[in-house]
């Protein structure tokens, strides 16, 4: 059983993905990548945020075609996410141009986020000095907690690439541990078992922390609600065999879609939890959700449109009731590189799988 996610992905259909990353390189100096963009312009104005700089280095840390230029780049993202972080493990989020840090740091999403990215570039960087550098950051986010369940969630997916790699490390392992406890139980109502009264930003990544927690720390019943979770979330969000993601304000029990604006994050999130599941579960029909992911971006969504900018490479920042927000953040192109890094696994799924029910 594999346990802790598929390998770095092979090469395929990679034409969107190496524009992506053309556009990466342009949104990204010898500090950071810009957090916000003007089409395709950065926009200095707002600096960086360690969010979007783990994402970074997660997604590099994936690519099986990165070069030399990504691998200076993924050598960029770890020093910021270093600077970012304090020797308590903490971490602080906003930087300006010209390198200065605003604010203190915390235990908010940015440190969830850098402690993935820290456990991937564990797991999978190709140099010794980063592998054992990124272990020694990841164990020293490892000494705290979050009040906050989505940062828990993206931290034990961090402790999960640790544990890929080292099965008995103990950090990882309670980290991961307090990871499930922070997400809660599924709730009762068989209508809303998501164990938050409304679904919010980024959900999926709770669903795939409970599977590879439930796998790597053999809990089966842990295993059990976060395929059940990541199931209902799939259809909830399937109408008419495409996907109608939550959108930004988030969606309670009353809520129908579609609704907007919706955010390349969400497709991002089921992605990865659907390739997970896959790999956990040896399912292949989980990859439908990958499928799906990768079409919200190339046009099969509700206003039959792509969110990909073939002459910049850049992913557009979201689908708005009247068309694409066309602006191309880092947040919305890491989430189309990560999304299509999928893509040949998916593809090799579709020929094997079976025909499912997509209606809600």
């Amino acid at each position: 059983m594999n346990v802790a996610g598929p390998p770095p992905f092979a090469a395929g259909r990679r034409a969107p993905v190496m524009a992506a990353w053309g556009h990466v390189l342009t949104m990204s100096d010898e500090i950071g990548m810009f957090e916000h963009a003007d089409l395709d312009t950065p926009r200095l104005e707002h600096g960086y945020c360690t969010d979007d700089v783990a994402r970074l280095l997660i997604a590099i840390m994936r690519e099986p075609a990165g070069g030399q230029r990504l691998y200076e780049l993924s050598r960029v993202a770890f020093r910021f996410l270093d600077d970012a972080q304090g020797t308590s493990g903490r971490s602080r989020n906003r930087r300006s141009v010209g390198g200065r840090w605003h604010g203190r740091r915390g235990v908010e999403d940015c440190w969830g986020r850098s402690a993935w990215g820290f456990g991937t570039a564990a797991r999978r960087a190709p140099d010794e000095w980063m592998r054992s550098g990124a272990l020694s950051c990841f164990d020293r986010a490892a000494e705290q907690r979050s009040p906050h369940r989505r940062a828990m969630a993206f931290a034990g997916l961090g402790a999960a690439e640790v544990l890929a790699a080292r099965i008995g490390h103990a950090p990882a392992r309670r980290l991961l541990a307090d990871a499930v406890v922070a997400i809660g139980a599924v709730g009762a109502e068989p209508s809303w078992p998501w164990p938050e009264p409304r679904l919010a930003y980024a959900n999926a990544a709770i669903a795939e922390c409970l599977i590879v927690a439930g796998a790597l720390l053999e809990r089966p019943g842990v295993l059990a609600d976060g395929l059940l979770l990541l199931r209902w979330l799939l259809d909830r969000q399937t109408v008419d065999g495409h996907l109608s993601l939550v959108p930004v304000d988030g969606a309670g029990p009353g809520d129908v879609p579609p609704a907007f604006d919706q955010q390349p994050i969400e497709a991002a999130a089921l992605a990865d939890a659907c390739a997970r599941a896959a790999a956990v579960t040896g399912d292949p029909t989980w990859m439908v959700g990958v499928d799906m992911a990768i079409g919200w971006f190339t046009g099969d969504n509700d206003l039959g449109v792509p969110l990909f900018d073939p002459l910049t490479g850049g992913g557009c920042d979201g689908l708005t009731p009247s068309g694409v927000n066309r602006n191309q953040g880092a947040e919305s192109t890491l989430a189309l590189i990560t999304t299509m890094q999928h893509d040949d696994a998916a593809r090799r799924c579709s020929t094997e799988r079976p025909t499912v029910d997509r209606r809600r």
